[in-house]
């Protein structure tokens, strides 16, 4: 059997997964602590529940084919203010030299309360004689003022990079921790380009050690597999690139249960929840794709891709705040802080003649509901204690414990609030929904998302106490993620190589676009994904003037079988029936790719008591396992082929292009590939759409069978 290796290292345990490479399944997983303390640092965690998970599985090292892990060093360095202080050489001449001085002088930046990410300029006149002499004056100067990591920063090095690397060329030669701005980001704009350089130089140090530790003991464990490392957009990459892009493992805790949660739960449209015994991870999946964005550091915008993931202080372990000895909020202290146990794992024969009392964890906390007992026994009331009390959590789930002992302990709160105890109960999962609700709103709202057809998805150990009655308050359909508990390990064990190049690019012709694109694909390439399984998406900015293409690939050994079902024809009618609301007959299968299947129906609404009719043909895209990956309002629909694409696109821009005093609104083009969705929605010309679609075509058989489809960019 050949498997893939998934380890996530977080605060307090690090975890492994063991999964079979061909079917997906779950061998097994083993839990240690991490070992922040140790010589190897958490390195030596790593290898320690490396090797348990081998033996427990009875795993050889030719067995792995795949193996990686998910860090929190980067976010936690940043929280903790564990950072790098950063000498920023500025380089110019003449009144843009002057101008970029202001540019990159980033400051202090304030990470958490009291710490502090420092940095430190010095100009360097590219115009002067002896530069590379400047470049080390300049290196020596910010040293002395305590810098142990460097940024080289230029106006326009994204156009011509030769200075700022020649600085990163210097301090590589002193053995000095580098980054160049151009290697961070390829977009204009010095100053946050500048501060994301920065943030990148910070944790430089620290991670470069880490890296190279756990490579060095994964390498002596004789796997021959390279090792992989989670990023904050959901995919993987290599030790190399994380010596160069530490700054790309920031908020990949989150991103790996995300991972696991598109992999393994086959999600269209949902929210996934990743529940611990602090917070709950909030995250959005739309058609198919986690949803991502630019991240903000120290409340500063960077030019770093990540998920975008909100956090609410409600988790699994969440305490019951008092007021005059009565419940009147949930959160966000939880358990954990206080340094006691729950009252739901414990022994009923414990809780002897319980008593409320107020405790603050913390000096400045308000008061939370602690039990005490004749026998000197102190436990927490917790959001998971409420939630078995009423019933959301069941035998199966990892939340689950002893209601009985949970009903004594919360015995002497419902007695203060006059009520039962379930009522008691009840009342503080409100309060924790009425968080969590606010935060998943907004996230529907900010992405379109339809409730009706919107899943709530749980993962981690907390998911029943949290996911279920969220989900019934909002009205929302729901599942715990199977293995929930692990499914961030799983995300990491299956996730993709993911990278995305962006340029400013105004004006951008098509061989632009196709540039960066294939700078994108072989970006991917370069850390390891298996060249025949990448897709690239490609959008253009126009307002902004940013052409930007994201490669997704398999790795190499998980480039053949996934082992997934596929379904029939009717099965994807019935799903995108009841998606659409609609009956499986009103539906019809209007063109087919090899791996997908283009869904349509005609819908027919009445206006003004029946006197208005509008038809709508609207579009679901559904691929073999069931996953929608496209869904539009209003569209046109083609079958054809690699050898007549060219002519039905040509058909659909004539049947679809507006033309007013702007100018032509071209339509929004889709062609679909295999599994691969060619979008040509963000080209401004024709020139561009053919140019894009013929990369992707090539190689291709004649009769391959494509998918076009188009809407009127106003049919969204």
């Amino acid at each position: 059997m050949k498997v893939r290796i998934g380890i996530d290292v977080g605060g307090t345990f690090t975890d492994a997964v063991a999964i079979d490479n061909d079917s997906f399944t779950v061998i097994g997983s083993v839990k240690v602590p991490t070992t922040h303390k140790a010589k190897e640092g958490v390195a030596a965690g790593i290898v320690e529940v490396l090797h348990k998970v081998m033996e427990k599985c009875g795993i050889r090292p030719e067995d792995v084919m795949f193996i990686a892990h998910g860090t929190t060093q980067a976010t936690n360095a940043l929280l903790e203010g564990d950072v790098a202080p950063v000498g920023i050489v500025t380089l110019g001449s003449g009144l843009q030299g002057s101008k970029s001085k202001g540019d990159t002088t980033i400051g202090d930046i304030e990470l958490s309360a009291g710490k502090f990410l420092r940095s430190f300029n010095s100009y360097v006149d590219t115009a002067a004689p002896g530069l590379e002499d400047n470049i080390r004056k300049a290196i020596t100067e910010l040293r002395q003022k305590g810098a142990k990591s460097f940024v080289a920063a230029e106006a326009f090095s994204v156009d011509d990079p030769e200075n700022e690397n020649k600085v990163v060329a210097v301090c590589g030669e002193e053995n000095l921790p580098a980054t160049a701005t151009n290697d961070i980001s390829k977009l204009y704009g010095l100053k946050i380009r500048t501060r994301t350089a920065v943030i990148n130089a910070s944790i430089m140090p620290k991670m470069l050690e880490a890296a190279t530790m756990t490579e060095q003991s994964i390498k002596n464990a004789a796997i021959k597999s390279p090792l992989m490392v989670m990023r904050c957009d959901g995919g993987v990459m290599t030790v190399d690139e994380v010596r160069n892009r530490p700054i790309l493992t920031i908020l990949s805790g989150p991103a790996a249960g995300v991972a696991g949660a598109l992999m393994y739960e086959k999600l269209t449209d949902g929210i996934f929840f990743e529940v611990g015994g602090t917070s709950t991870d909030i995250s959005c999946v739309k058609d198919g794709k986690v949803m991502i964005q630019y991240a903000e550091v120290g409340g500063h915008k960077t030019y770093l891709n990540s998920l975008d993931v909100r956090t609410v202080g409600i988790g699994g372990g969440s305490m019951v705040q008092l007021r005059d000895g009565k419940a009147c909020d949930t959160g966000p202290r939880s358990a954990h802080i206080a340094g006691l146990d729950y009252e739901v794992y414990t022994d009923p024969a414990l809780i002897q003649n319980p008593r409320l009392v107020a405790i603050k964890p913390m000096p400045d906390d308000p008061e939370y509901a602690c039990i005490e007992c004749d026998n000197g026994v102190k436990v927490c009331l917790t959001m998971a204690g409420a939630a078995n009390i009423v019933g959301y959590v069941h035998e199966e789930d990892y939340a689950r414990g002893n209601v009985e002992a949970a009903r004594l302990a919360w015995k002497p709160l419902a007695d203060n609030m006059g009520c039962s105890v379930e009522q008691a109960a009840k009342k503080v999962m409100e309060f924790a929904a009425a968080k969590n609700s606010k935060v998943a709103a907004q996230l529907m709202k900010d992405y379109h998302m339809d409730p009706r057809t919107t899943l709530f998805v749980g993962g981690g150990g907390g998911a029943a106490a949290v996911v279920p009655h969220l989900a019934e308050t909002m009205g929302h359909k729901h599942r715990i993620a199977r293995n929930a508990p692990v499914i961030s390990t799983i995300g990491v064990a299956l996730a993709m190589v993911r990278d995305t190049v962006e340029r400013s690019i105004t004006n951008p012709t098509d061989q632009d676009v196709i540039g960066v694109r294939r700078e994108a694909e072989q970006k991917a390439i370069r850390n390891g994904a298996a060249p025949g399984t990448i897709e690239v998406t490609v959008e253009v900015d126009s307002q902004r003037n940013i052409v930007r293409a994201t490669a997704v690939g398999a790795t190499e050994m998980r480039s053949g079988n996934r082992g997934a079902e596929k379904l029939s024809e009717e099965k994807l009618l019935e799903i995108v029936a009841e998606n659409l609301d609609m009956e499986p007959s009103a539906l019809k299968a209007a063109a087919h790719s090899e791996n997908m299947t283009a869904v349509t129906a005609e819908k027919t609404e009445k206006k003004l008591f029946g006197l208005l009719k509008t038809t709508h043909h609207p579009l679901r895209l559904i691929d073999e396992e069931g996953v929608i990956r496209l869904q539009k309002t209003n569209a046109l629909v083609r079958q054809t082929s690699v050898k007549k694409w060219r002519d039905t696109v040509k058909y659909l821009l004539e049947e679809l292009t507006v033309y007013n005093d702007g100018g032509a609104n071209y339509p929004n083009v889709y062609l679909v590939l295999g599994k691969r969705v060619i979008d040509l929605s963000g080209m401004s010309s024709e020139d561009q759409m053919y140019s894009l679609a013929a990369v992707e075509m090539e190689g291709y058989a004649a009769e391959t069978p494509v998918i076009a489809a188009a809407t009127r960019r106003l049919d969204n």
